[in-house]
């Protein structure tokens, strides 16, 4: 295909293309694209006919694609996403009377502890735009910029897309969370002999305290580890569990059900919290707008709030 025969090409047919590549579903990809099932079928019909490929072979509700539309895709995606740049830009954004919708990745503890103060702020300064939050994990956070299901994503990150930007927003200081009703702080003998509840979305009964307490050749007791950070409020209550949480975690659940946050009784290491988006989006107008919103109410001057709250 030359220059000449794009005035041909229909656009609107390759987003319902990279939709379906993305969702490997008919219904889905309709319900993201705001389209009926039958209009989304009659466009792969279109699609067909334009790459003389049948482009995705149906294997239950589930849409495989073929060789040659892999090799499509791989060539089209990065060109849809300039497009969609080059229109974006053209356009003031406005987040007073923007009607945008944003696709985030959020690790559990931010959406769990940042979240609720990040959306009322967001409902005052831009009232029209819709936040569309994925889980995101460090394992997670990479695939999903690379399709392009998320724009930006916050959460402990590692190993990122040589495309991708990266912004640190805050340290992850340790706190200790219980919910006993014994006086005082915890030395580091009874931190060791009492049960202790760790958060992983990963799957993982060991992280960093762990280590740290291997290094000083002591060992801790873990006897549940759960997904989500919601669960640790009810989990705590009335018991002698314990439980090692961000800072802005245990500022949000202090409190609830007896719950009450200290420091833990030896240095443990302190992550920090970041955010990363799409290189493609770096320079989108409503895209670096998002950015210096989440940078403003999740950077260190939020981060310093915790801290003083806590003191």
């Amino acid at each position: 295909m030359n220059m000449n025969d794009l005035r041909h090409a229909d656009i609107s047919l390759l987003v319902v293309f990279e939709t379906v590549m993305r969702e490997r579903n008919v219904t889905r990809a309709g319900e993201k694209l705001f389209l009926c099932q039958t209009t989304i079928s009659s466009s792969l019909g279109r699609l067909r006919s334009m790459f003389n490929d049948p482009l995705f072979i149906r294997s239950g509700r589930v849409m495989e694609p073929t060789a040659r539309a892999e090799e499509i895709h791989a060539r089209l995606a990065p060109a849809l996403d300039g497009i969609a740049v080059a229109l974006s830009s053209t356009q003031r954004f406005d987040p007073r009377t923007s009607n945008t919708t944003f696709h985030v990745g959020l690790a559990d503890d931010v959406e769990y502890a940042l979240l609720p103060q990040l959306m009322r702020l967001l409902r005052h300064e831009a009232p029209h735009i819709t936040l569309i939050v994925h889980r995101v994990d460090q394992r997670k956070l990479p695939q999903l910029l690379i399709n392009g299901e998320i724009s930006l994503g916050v959460s402990f990150t590692r190993e990122l897309p040589a495309s991708a930007h990266c912004k640190s927003l805050r340290p992850m200081r340790p706190m200790l969370l219980r919910a006993d009703a014994a006086a005082g702080p915890l030395d580091l003998d009874e931190f060791c002999r009492r049960p202790h509840v760790v958060v992983s979305s990963l799957g993982d009964a060991i992280d960093d305290v762990d280590h740290a307490l291997s290094a000083v050749d002591r060992q801790r007791r873990v006897v549940l580890a759960v997904p989500q950070f919601s669960a640790l409020p009810a989990l705590l209550a009335g018991s002698d569990l314990l439980a090692i949480v961000p800072d802005y975690v245990a500022a949000a659940m202090r409190g609830v059900d007896g719950l009450r946050a200290e420091c833990a009784p030896l240095p443990l290491p302190v992550p920090e919290l970041s955010m990363a988006w799409r290189g493609v989006t770096h320079n989108n107008s409503s895209e670096s707008w998002l950015r210096s919103f989440f940078c403003r109410y999740l950077g260190p001057q939020q981060a310093a709030s915790v801290a003083l709250a806590q003191a």
